[in-house]
C-alpha cells in the first residue's frame, strides 16, 4: 500500500476532536510512508488532515472539481492539485490513485463517496480496503444500520468484512496492511429471491 485516500468533510464538525484526531489519522501517515490522497480542501477535516501530512514531511495529492476549487478554498500548498471537470472525474481519479478508502466524520459527500467505494469492492472492481474511522462514536449509528439491512437481507453477511470500522487510526491502518478481501458470491440466483 503506498497511499490511502481519505474521505471527510470540509467543514470542522461540533466537536474538535474531529480535527485533532483527523491531524492524528495525518501523521501515522506519515510514519507508514503512505501517501494521502483526498478532495484538495485546505478546510475542515479536509484542511486538518492535509496540513498534519505536510507538516510532518508526507505527500498530499489533492483532488478537487473546477466548480468547488474557490469555494472549497482549494489547498495551495499540497505536493500535487489536481482540477478536474467534474464530481464524477474527481471520485474515479481518487479511486484509481489510493490503495485504500478511510471515511472521517463529514456530511452528504462523505457518506455517498465511501459507499461508492464499498458498492465497487462489493461488485469486484477493486480489491482494496474500505474503512470507517469512528471519531468520537459518529459512525455508530451507521453501523447499526448497516447491521439493520444485513438483517432484513439486504446485505450480505459475507461483505461485511469489506467495511473496517476503528476508533484509533493505528488500529485502522494496521487492519488494512493484513486486510485480504472476501471471496464471495456476487450475485444471487432467481431462487434466492
Amino acid at each position: 500500500m503506498k497511499r490511502v485516500c481519505v474521505y471527510c468533510g470540509s467543514n470542522p464538525g461540533r466537536l474538535p476532536v474531529y480535527r485533532e484526531i483527523a491531524a492524528e489519522l495525518g501523521r501515522e501517515l506519515v510514519r507508514r510512508d503512505l501517501a494521502l490522497v483526498y478532495g484538495g480542501a485546505s478546510i475542515g477535516v479536509m484542511g486538518a488532515v492535509a496540513d498534519a501530512v505536510l507538516e510532518n514531511g508526507g505527500e498530499v495529492i489533492g483532488v478537487i472539481p473546477q466548480s468547488l476549487a474557490t469555494r472549497e478554498v482549494a489547498h495551495t500548498r499540497l505536493s500535487e492539485l489536481i482540477v478536474v471537470t467534474s464530481m464524477h472525474e474527481r471520485k474515479a481519479l481518487m479511486a484509481e490513485l489510493a490503495d485504500g478508502f478511510v471515511a472521517l466524520p463529514g456530511g452528504w459527500g462523505t457518506f455517498e463517496e465511501i459507499f461508492e467505494v464499498l458498492t465497487w469492492a462489493q461488485l469486484g472492481i477493486h480489491s482494496k480496503p474500505c474503512g470507517l474511522l469512528n471519531i468520537a462514536n459518529y459512525f455508530d449509528h451507521l453501523a447499526l444500520f448497516l447491521q439493520h439491512a444485513m438483517d432484513e437481507r439486504f446485505v450480505r453477511e459475507e461483505y461485511r468484512p469489506m467495511i473496517i470500522m476503528e476508533q484509533e487510526p493505528t488500529v485502522l491502518l494496521d487492519r488494512f496492511s493484513t486486510y485480504q478481501p472476501p471471496q464471495v458470491r456476487k450475485w444471487i440466483s432467481p431462487d434466492e429471491t
